[in-house]
């Protein structure tokens, strides 16, 4: 099993809507940014496994529940989980707070594609990587 990982980003104005709060889609990008950590994290880069060996990762779904509203310049602390993988998809779970209170939760669900955009199986050296046998 893979431990969670934590990420921290500081919000910036150009991420706020007009009521002076994160604009929704924003989340969306912080669970990019926190995926990528977390790639980093458990010993790859993401730019390496598209460029080195065609392997992408495609967002086949995406939810975000949003809790309590982030403002500009609080720093959120993500939490990511992989909650399940296998060759064919993973699973990552976000949870992302500021100072204890919880700001949002999402989940994204993707599938390894081949530079074709043709669904692939894990590469070995990935899949030891996220604990796959």
């Amino acid at each position: 099993m893979l431990l969670p990982h934590t990420t921290s980003i500081r919000v910036r104005y150009a991420e706020t809507d007009q009521m002076g709060i994160v604009y929704y889609a924003n989340y969306l990008v912080w669970m990019e940014v926190a995926r990528v950590d977390f790639c980093r994290a458990i010993g790859f880069h993401y730019k390496d496994m598209e460029l080195d060996d065609g392997v992408l990762l495609a967002v086949a779904e995406s939810h975000c529940r949003y809790v309590s509203p982030a403002r500009f310049d609080e720093e959120i602390t993500i939490t990511t989980t992989v909650p399940d993988v296998s060759r064919r998809f993973v699973s990552f779970n976000y949870e992302m707070t500021c100072e204890g209170r919880k700001v949002a939760t999402g989940q994204t669900r993707h599938i390894y594609l081949s530079r074709q955009l043709r669904p692939m199986r894990l590469p070995d050296k990935y899949a030891a990587l996220f604990g796959i046998p």
